[in-house]
């Protein structure tokens, strides 16, 4: 049996795991023992737990509790308990997703003890270090033993940085196995398509109509923390749905909701209040964002989760950020940086609502990423 201990965090990660945990409980039930130790990163209901239950995810056996604080503080404490776990669980691996201080604190506290750790979409870059989920990439996939990208693209960039394409058994911290194996998060969008549309009321709750409004969702620092690009963003969404008459619907990150007051300009706070075509709600559970995804006729975000679900659901999406690590969605057509450009961003999404993208190759995989994972993980032990 062996024992594989999950990593999550942070909404994303939830959203990832759900998939592998899913293929586990299926496929190999009688091979492979699975721990999930919570870091309580997202220690907010509506970004952790509703996840949780309705991605039918175990219950963590472990929730470390260790909240918000600065990204050293939060990593640090991270380490610590999770090193804690590990000397206590002994896994024959650790289990990461993604690009979060979770990730990041997972990856040192196992390769420190010399428990190899296996790591999902690995191979991202954005080439921007000032983002800190860029460092928290590099450094896990250079922690890492197994890594597993979701793009040829990022399969692509574990070569040119070291990383080498062919590699045999046994494989281990100085001898890493790279795999282009398809994404997880894809493998969820087939999976859940069908019950998110008959367990969520969104669409019925808040009145929307299905391609009659633009979905957009605004969380990275880089954005809320600057009041400049955070003004750019909102005078920009103002403009657009004044423009086209569509409503745009924001589910409201928490740390998006904390600064609209202090950061925005007085007036530009006022019209976002007083415009009833611009709807702030409460985070959306996995089921409502599906079907707010699938229903939009436009989408604007800072997030790489959203990024591809636009893409799965063949939705335009405009990019609010100056670089993407899914750089294939671009080329493709389908998306558009527009940075905190206020014009970009109203000139782009106009264009994107009178000529929608029909280009949406393959370019995630079959769905099947979770059980090639586990395959592949088995096979080098």
């Amino acid at each position: 049996m062996v024992k594989i201990l999950t990593i999550i965090g942070a909404r994303p990660q939830i959203i990832k795991a759900a998939a592998v945990s899913r293929a586990i409980r299926n496929f190999f039930t009688e091979t492979i023992q699975e721990i999930i130790v919570h870091t309580g990163q997202h220690y907010d209901d509506n970004m952790s737990q509703i996840f949780i239950e309705q991605l039918q995810i175990p219950s963590p056996h472990y929730n470390l509790g260790v909240g918000s604080a600065s990204h050293g503080i939060q990593t640090a404490r991270m380490i610590e308990k999770i090193e804690n776990v590990l000397l206590n669980e002994k896994p024959d691996f650790v289990l990461l997703y993604g690009d979060t201080n979770s990730t990041l604190a997972g990856a040192i506290a196992g390769v420190k003890i010399h428990i190899p750790v296996v790591h999902v979409e690995a191979g991202l870059r954005s080439f921007n270090k000032l983002m800190p989920e860029e460092i928290n990439r590099i450094v896990c996939d250079h922690c890492s033993t197994l890594l597993f990208s979701p793009t040829s693209t990022g399969f692509q960039n574990l070569v040119r940085e070291g990383f080498l394409p062919n590699t045999q058994p046994p494989y281990h911290i100085n001898n890493p196995k790279i795999y282009h194996c398809g994404d997880v998060m894809y493998d969820n969008c087939l999976y859940f398509a069908d019950m998110a549309e008959t367990n969520s009321q969104i669409l019925q709750q808040y009145g929307l109509s299905p391609e009659k409004f633009i979905l957009t969702t605004i969380h990275r620092d880089s954005n809320t923390d600057q009041p400049q690009r955070l003004e750019a963003i909102f005078s920009s969404l103002i403009r657009l749905t004044q423009n086209t008459q569509l409503p745009i619907v924001l589910p409201i990150h928490p740390r998006t909701s904390k600064v609209l007051k202090s950061k925005l300009q007085p007036e530009t706070y006022k019209n976002i209040q007083n415009q009833s075509h611009i709807l702030i709600i409460p985070p959306a559970s996995f089921f409502d964002m599906m079907v707010l995804e699938k229903n939009a006729a436009l989408i604007l975000t800072d997030s790489g989760g959203v990024q591809k679900e636009a893409y799965f659901y063949r939705k335009p999406c405009v990019i609010l950020r100056a670089e993407t690590e899914w750089k294939e969605i671009v080329e493709t057509g389908a998306a558009a940086l527009a940075d905190a450009n206020e014009e970009k961003i109203l000139s782009m999404s106009m264009e994107f609502l009178m000529n929608p993208p029909r280009n949406f190759p393959p370019i995630f995989g079959d769905g099947k990423a979770g059980r090639f994972i586990l395959n592949e993980i088995i096979g080098s032990t």
